[in-house]
């Protein structure tokens, strides 16, 4: 599986990456079916978060880590300061708690991947910068990102931790997909737009895309007149967007390939370092994935795809 690297990781980080928000010790078979099958193709990256579940996702994962005995072997990617019923939390004491947290129940000492689950532009970013450079000094976080932070955002705590010596953001995780968004899944979320590809590309700053495959707009089940999944409706439902369902399947027809395979291949072969977070559960959706994984997409084909 082909990889990319991650600025203040040893490790290499494989461009697919399972997520686990359905993951729970009560379907523990389940989980280890699929994580052993990831780690059978090559991945070695597990995308979590302290809210997945209520907790019980990263338990899942840290039951199994200490089973397989291959946490040095993984890539862990956590988030945390997620918002609750109150608002936001997106403070030091908020990190800290989500943090020590998660490494508990991953049953671990650090996280290689640690992403902020939401910002709150109303925090100066020198008290977040500055206490995830705490947990980066003892060891307990190794690299460090925002996950629903806009690039100006990042760009301003980079800024910050050049100019005092401290540690920066080092990836993001937006939406990205060749289904365009025409408005956040959730309040708060971040779908990359051609000004935000742009800086990525300048930066060569590295993404990781949640929703790589547009929960499953490139499948075939969703047509204009099919309305029943009001959120995929509401977040992906255009004319524009049913234009780049038409261009996939045809590029797909040329290639022999699946049309889902082709929405994937766009997010892996953007001009920058690139991973997918990909929901597969069972063994044909990690085959897909993968064969998906291996498509190369000239410039050209890119351009067609997205610009219509």
């Amino acid at each position: 599986m082909k990889t990319i690297t991650i600025p203040g990781l040893e490790k290499q980080v494989t461009n697919l990456i399972q997520g686990s928000d359905y993951f729970k010790p009560s379907v523990y078979e389940k989980v280890c079916n699929v994580l052993d099958r990831y780690v059978a193709i090559g991945g070695n990256t597990i995308d979590t978060a302290h809210i997945y579940c209520g907790g019980e996702s990263e338990v899942a994962i840290g039951m199994w880590l200490k089973e397989r005995n291959n946490r040095e072997d993984m890539v862990i990617l956590t988030k945390g300061a997620h918002h609750d019923q109150t608002g936001p939390r997106v403070n030091a004491e908020a990190i800290s708690k989500d943090l020590y947290e998660s490494l508990d129940r991953l049953q671990t000492d650090y996280v290689d991947l640690y992403a902020l689950h939401r910002d709150d532009p109303t925090v100066p970013v020198s008290e977040i910068i500055e206490i995830l450079n705490e947990h980066i000094k003892v060891g307990r976080i190794k690299a460090i990102g925002g996950s629903n932070w806009t690039v100006q955002r990042l760009q301003e705590a980079n800024e910050y931790a050049a100019n005092n010596g401290l540690v920066g953001f080092t990836f993001s995780s937006p939406n990205l997909s060749l289904a365009k968004a025409n408005e956040p899944f959730w309040a708060g979320c971040v779908s990359a737009d051609s000004s935000d590809l742009a800086w990525h590309k300048e930066h060569q700053f590295p993404l990781m895309s949640w929703s790589s495959q547009a929960r499953g707009f490139f499948t075939g089940r969703f047509s204009p007149e099919d309305r029943s999944d009001s959120d995929i409706v509401r977040v992906f439902y255009s004319d524009a967007n049913w234009e780049r369902l038409r261009r996939a399947e045809q590029l797909a027809n040329d290639k022999g390939v699946t049309t889902i395979q082709i929405a994937l291949a766009y997010v892996l072969n953007q001009p920058f370092p690139a991973c997918a977070l990909i929901g597969a559960q069972n063994e044909q959706e990690l085959q897909s994935c993968y064969e998906g994984s291996l498509i190369e997409l000239t410039e050209e084909e890119l351009n067609w795809l997205e610009n219509v």
